[in-house]
């Protein structure tokens, strides 16, 4: 018989049968004694290795974006809507607050009278593509008269003097001017609506409420984007009693949203008004964001004005009467000192974009997602008959019919609007199941890629709103 192999290269059968006194090994290249032990053949013997250390090749910048400022890329550009009409009968009645917490602002903005809102903005920037504030534009007799109003309430401020007081906070003596603006309120509105009949006159007791809110806070002595978007408001509910029309939106936006403007700068500088709610050098600007956005869409297409254009000062200097967007940039190198990409990072970071239109569907954007869903600014924004707040189980399929339809895509870190309806939908007819809760749960997912809507929703709850 022929004899066995060693069960091991370079052993004999008798060191198999016995471990040898020294713990040592051949080598299997020279056959002499090694210290570590043979390789294990279990495959998880060794643990697999750790993830390489990469080194950057530079660091990162010290104001990373936030997510906040990431949803603001990703989100969709807002479209223009026509202005629903209001309907008889009319019940109006005292405007109240209504939003109090994101989900609150997040309903607004996915509702019906959200939409038509910011739809209403959207459109007011479109009519003014490539115009001058010099322009030609139609004329009516309710935009003329609302003209007349802002132009009475400027030269209240000469007939107002300032009030002797220490410190740099704003004047007291802007609470007599405030004041003033509510008590001539009714009075001035019932200029505008001199044509209507009683009936529609009844919208003074909603109409007034916006546009005493629209100039200011006189207990707080401030001004910030939430007023600004309560005279936005008061000019969307002028459109939806139908004095103001779509033929008209060029007057709006270069007849009287000039003149609102230019006395706000007046009031500031006058009365040191505060900023309300201001974002510090990392918001767009202390008081306004709709100039912005209606003077970037007149410079949409310019032959020779690029957004770089702003560091030109010979440019702001000749052209700064003409565009809106050029006259900010002039008062904020006015108003504040040093370097321009100091005090105003965010302005100077937008002068590199390539075109006008890039900067306007951003601004946009932006507006939806730094104005109308933050709580701190919509807080104080009112409802009433005009502007209607959707309640919970009112309107709701509609909204959820559009989300399903269009495959809206859901960004769970900060995109939830329509879903959000959804899910509470469902969830508050299935308020013990198990399904709801993970449905509720879904929505509560961090970080997550974009991912259709219906990847998530089941096809029976998808018939459910369908």
């Amino acid at each position: 018989m022929d004899p066995q192999p060693p069960p091991f290269p370079f052993t004999t059968a008798a060191d198999s049968l016995s471990p040898p006194s020294n713990p040592s090994h051949a080598c299997l290249n020279c056959g002499g004694p090694t210290t570590f032990p043979p390789p294990s053949s279990d495959p998880t013997f060794f643990p697999s290795p750790p993830p390489p250390t990469y080194r950057p090749i530079r660091l990162p910048a010290v104001n990373l974006p936030s997510s906040a400022r990431n949803s603001v890329i990703l989100a969709p550009v807002p479209k223009p809507l026509p202005t629903p009409l209001l309907s008889p009968p009319f019940e109006f009645t005292a405007p109240i607050k209504r939003i109090a917490s994101p989900d609150d602002a997040l309903r607004f903005v996915s509702s019906e009278s959200g939409s038509h809102f910011l739809g209403f903005v959207v459109g007011l920037s479109d009519s003014v593509k490539g115009l001058k504030i010099s322009d030609p534009c139609h004329v009516s007799r309710t935009v003329e008269s609302i003209g007349d109003v802002i132009e009475t309430l400027g030269e209240w401020i000469e007939g107002i003097p300032l009030a002797e007081q220490g410190g740099r906070y704003g004047n007291v003596a802007f609470r007599v001017w405030h004041g003033r603006l509510c008590e001539n309120a009714e009075g001035l509105m019932n200029r505008i609506l001199s044509d209507c009949d009683d009936e529609m006159r009844g919208a003074v007791v909603e109409l007034k409420a916006y546009f005493m809110d629209s100039f200011g806070n006189g207990s707080r002595i401030d001004y910030g984007t939430g007023h600004e978007t309560n005279f936005a408001a008061w000019l969307y509910c002028l459109a939806r009693l139908g004095l103001i029309r779509e033929e008209d939106y060029q007057a709006v936006v270069l007849r009287v949203f000039v003149k609102y403007v230019s006395l706000m700068r007046k009031l500031q500088v006058r009365y040191s008004l505060e900023p309300a709610g201001s974002h510090g050098v990392w918001g767009l600007d202390d008081y306004h964001f709709l100039p912005f956005v209606f003077g970037s869409s007149q410079l949409v297409d310019h032959k020779y004005m690029k957004p770089k254009s702003i560091h030109n000062e010979d440019i702001l200097e000749n052209f700064a009467k003409e565009y809106m967007y050029l006259e900010c940039i002039v008062f904020i190198k006015k108003v504040k000192k040093g370097l321009f990409a100091e005090h105003s990072p965010l302005l100077d970071d937008i002068s590199g974009v390539p075109t006008w239109s890039k900067v306007k569907s951003g601004l946009l954007k932006m507006y939806r997602a730094e104005v109308l869903e933050k709580v701190p600014i919509m807080q104080h924004f009112l409802f009433g008959l005009i502007i209607k707040w959707i309640t919970n189980g009112m309107k709701v399929n509609k909204i959820t019919k559009a989300a399903v339809k269009s495959r809206m895509w859901l960004y769970a870190e900060y995109r939830r609007s329509d879903f959000v309806v959804l899910v509470q939908l469902v969830a508050a007819s299935r308020k013990n199941s198990a399904f709801g809760i993970w449905l509720s749960e879904a929505i509560e997912i961090r970080y997550a890629d974009a991912f259709p809507i219906d990847a998530i929703v089941p096809t029976a709850i998808m018939n459910l709103v369908m």
